[in-house]
């Protein structure tokens, strides 16, 4: 895999996510991955951005009426007993996470499957099958590799439930587009006032959970924002309170639109992210998106959440992959330093 920066595979995401759908469509059509269809009990682990991912595939395959759960691959790594699985998905981008390669070496008396972007690597070579995104460039704070990630889970989980919801993924590349448009459109007015924010909340439920976990990530990632992603029933019982000098980040058609409405009636400096028709304020900015299936939505809140990241990153003068700290016991072989000389430029 080649390392691209941040702004680059902004651009290239809308033509790579139609390729990666493809290139998963034919892996799992494979009779090697014939297990997969019809699982009981699958396991889902992952560690930062991967573990956000698998909220998709959790929720999706819960409402469809399969019995399945994510994990941490660190709470796995010391003890595999307690985790009932017939086949057990874990993901990885580069393949290289300390914690999933300890939960791979524990489980071995379950199907492992790897999903990851980078093949051959360290995961690939523990798992009994794997499912790859065709080794796409990434940047290091990833935008291809994640949202790629969850076009492979949710091909997965229909693939798992036997469900057939259509093709989500025919419009992802016009409509991630359109929806970058809308992003930059919002946030013309208030990014100066958010770069100015000491912290962010990110609030969502059901699948979009992945789209908040990865902007809040985003947001400390790129632009050094402390920030938290919660449920949005959870946020309404006591999280909340803590409003002031903080962004908040809503995605939502449901109880969130009170959320959002409450919070910029306060004062408070709002983005929210929906699909119904939702006017702008002093305090509350708008990004509609179009109608789209669950996992087809998450993509594109993404797509919103990379571009605040960056544009926050910009007002606040940090070069974008500019990391502080480099752990080197987080990736089997230590953290490549060439990663962290790949700094997107500012536009």
């Amino acid at each position: 895999m080649s390392r691209i920066t941040f702004r680059e595979g902004q651009a290239e995401q809308p033509r790579a996510l139609h390729t990666i759908a493809s290139h998963v469509r034919r892996r799992l059509a494979e009779p090697d991955l014939a297990h997969l269809r019809g699982a009981a009990r699958p396991l889902f682990t992952g560690i930062g951005a991967s573990h956000a991912a698998l909220a998709v595939p959790v929720d999706l395959l819960r409402t469809r009426g399969v019995v399945t759960q994510r994990v941490l691959s660190s709470e796995i790594g010391q003890d595999a007993r307690g985790f009932e699985a017939d086949v057990v998905i874990g993901v990885s981008q580069g393949g290289r996470s300390t914690e999933t390669l300890a939960a791979f070496s524990q489980l071995r008396d379950v199907p492992r499957v790897a999903v990851l972007n980078v093949t051959p690597s360290p995961l690939s070579s523990l798992a009994d099958h794997t499912v790859d995104l065709g080794n796409q460039p990434d940047s290091y704070a990833s935008t291809i590799g994640f949202t790629g990630t969850v076009v492979a889970l949710d091909l997965i989980a229909s693939l798992i439930s036997g469900a057939s919801h259509g093709d989500p993924w025919a419009q992802i590349s016009a409509q991630a587009l359109a929806v970058r448009d809308r992003t930059l459109f919002a946030l013309a007015t208030v990014q100066a006032r958010a770069a100015r924010c000491v912290a962010a909340d990110v609030v969502a439920s059901g699948t979009s959970r992945t789209s908040s976990e990865e902007a809040a990530l985003l947001l400390r990632e790129v632009a050094r924002m402390p920030a938290a992603a919660s449920v949005t029933r959870n946020y309404l019982h006591g999280e909340m309170e803590s409003a002031g000098q903080t962004l908040h980040v809503v995605f939502g058609d449901g109880r969130e639109l009170a959320l959002a409405r409450t919070l910029s009636a306060a004062g408070h400096l709002t983005l929210l992210v929906t699909t119904q028709q939702v006017d702008s304020g002093p305090d509350l900015a708008v990004v509609r998106l179009p109608e789209a299936a669950p996992s087809a939505r998450v993509v594109l809140e993404t797509v919103v959440a990379q571009e605040l990241a960056g544009s926050l990153a910009d007002e606040r003068g940090i070069a974008i992959e500019s990391f502080v700290f480099a752990n080197d016991d987080t990736k089997e072989g230590g953290v490549d330093p060439a990663d962290f000389a790949i700094s997107s430029q500012r536009r």
